[in-house]
């Protein structure tokens, strides 16, 4: 099939790539010039693993374009995959789904095609969509739009860091659509990834007992809150494993314990119960906000949700209050922060918890180092003005600093040489952000290990 996609982002590149590599024709637009030639270079503008493999295997299939003409009168599924920052009071700032869904209609050749909200968008987005492609097609054709096309809402459950495998081999697709043809059309879009039919990249082997994916079908509201429910409910679970942490500590326990006796219930599940510092990312914070915004339209107070969103901003403040408590004084002391992405293997800086851990010691005068494997370019790109000394390596960060904060949990990072880490420190404070360290061997190499809960 012929695919335009709408916006070369995480989201939207991931997609389209993808696509590309199961047999479709895939055409990624996107405003910014300077990223098109970047892209039209080989160069990808973000670091997921896997993805420049897949890119360079699958373009003879895959071009990048700023323009709509290029692909879109020709195209039978258009997707936005375009950005929706928080605005005003949570709510999502939806500029450039209308952009895209205007340029979407003055585009459009008159034949059947299914444009689909593939970014996270508020409950309604798809109805909003509809009427905007169809008020710019009609200004432009003077013809009505009906027939013309249609909406479906297909939101995307990919983990930074993992987003390939999770594109490839997906635990359910779900689409949102109040059109049967619309639903025709992207089942036979998503019918290799389905049915499993594709050659797996050597690269990224099909885990076993992989069979057929669930395809889910709903309305487009159904769909949109699916989304906005899935993140926040795993968002809840950190934050709610956070405050028993809060708990273990005053009394005792050990929270990594507790979570696994937890976890095993089968309908809790492990998966995003693990203390530490709390979340960050382009997704649980904004959504979380968005899902506030849109229950307080409707008169609802989403209690829960805003309760998560609070334990999750203490967590970073704990931080700086553990530190004060070992070693009472901040001004003038020296601090390392190991790992700026928001989670490894990705080196998104968006919501990342070492961000507000930097600001807020540097507000109380520590001078703050830092390493992360991926992240450092595009914190001096993003963040200039953030007074923070950057370091080659782990080690360098960590010489002659008071204290040290893990803060991402790299794997690199539990197989540091921590003895001769600890030599070359002034104090003798780790704090364990992320309760990934050998506590045992730590203690023995010298330090004054802390963690979050205990």
């Amino acid at each position: 099939m012929n695919v335009s996609i709408i916006g070369t982002g995480y989201v939207g590149l991931t997609t389209g790539a993808c696509l590309a590599f199961l047999g479709h024709k895939v055409t990624c637009i996107d405003a910014d010039e300077r990223k098109v030639k970047a892209l039209q270079a080989g160069k990808i503008p973000f670091y997921e693993p896997h993805l420049p493999e897949l890119v360079a295997g699958a373009r003879h299939n895959l071009s990048f374009t700023t323009e709509y003409a290029q692909s879109i009168p020709t195209s039978q599924v258009i997707f936005i995959a375009v950005g929706t920052p928080p605005g005003q009071n949570g709510a999502p700032d939806l500029k450039y789904l209308e952009a895209a869904a205007r340029g979407i209609g003055e585009y459009l050749s008159g034949d059947f095609v299914v444009v689909v909200n593939k970014s996270t968008v508020p409950i309604g987005s798809g109805n909003w969509v509809e009427s905007i492609v169809r008020d710019a097609y009609e200004k432009r054709t003077s013809k009505k739009a009906n027939g013309v096309f249609a909406v479906a809402s297909n939101p995307e459950f990919l983990r930074e860091g993992s987003a390939i495998f999770d594109s490839l081999y997906p635990d359910r697709v779900v689409v949102g659509s109040d059109n049967q043809r619309t639903a025709e059309v992207l089942y036979s879009l998503y019918r290799p990834l389905l049915e499993q039919t594709f050659i797996a990249p050597s690269y990224l082997p099909r885990p076993d007992r992989m069979g057929a994916v669930p395809l889910i079908s709903a309305d487009l509201a159904s769909a949109e809150l699916i989304k906005y429910a899935a993140n926040a409910f795993l968002a809840l679970k950190i934050s709610y494993i956070n405050e028993i942490g809060q708990l273990a500590e005053k009394v005792g326990a050990d929270i990594t314990q507790v979570a696994k006796g937890i976890g095993l219930d089968a309908r809790i599940g492990t998966r995003f119960l693990q203390a530490g510092i709390g979340w960050g990312g382009s997704c649980f914070g904004k959504d979380t906000a968005a899902l506030v915004a849109t229950a307080g339209e409707y008169g609802l107070d989403a209690g829960i949700v805003k309760a998560a969103r609070e334990m999750n901003r203490r967590q970073r403040e704990r931080v700086v209050d553990k530190l004060l408590d070992e070693l009472k004084i901040l001004k003038g002391r020296t601090i390392c922060l190991l790992g700026l992405a928001f989670k490894p293997d990705t080196d998104d800086l968006r919501e990342a918890p070492a961000l507000d851990i930097a600001r807020k010691l540097i507000e109380r005068g520590a001078r703050v180092k830092a390493h992360d494997p991926v992240a450092m370019s595009r914190f001096l790109q993003e963040y200039p003005d953030l007074d923070v000394t950057l370091c080659a390596s782990a080690e360098e960060a960590a010489q002659d600093c008071d204290a040290v904060v893990l803060v991402t949990e790299w794997q690199q990072y539990r197989e540091l040489d921590w003895e001769s880490i600890k030599n070359s420190m002034r104090g003798q404070v780790l704090l364990d952000g992320r309760n990934l360290l050998d506590r045992a061997r730590l203690a023995k190499a010298g330090f004054r290990y802390l963690s979050l809960a205990g």
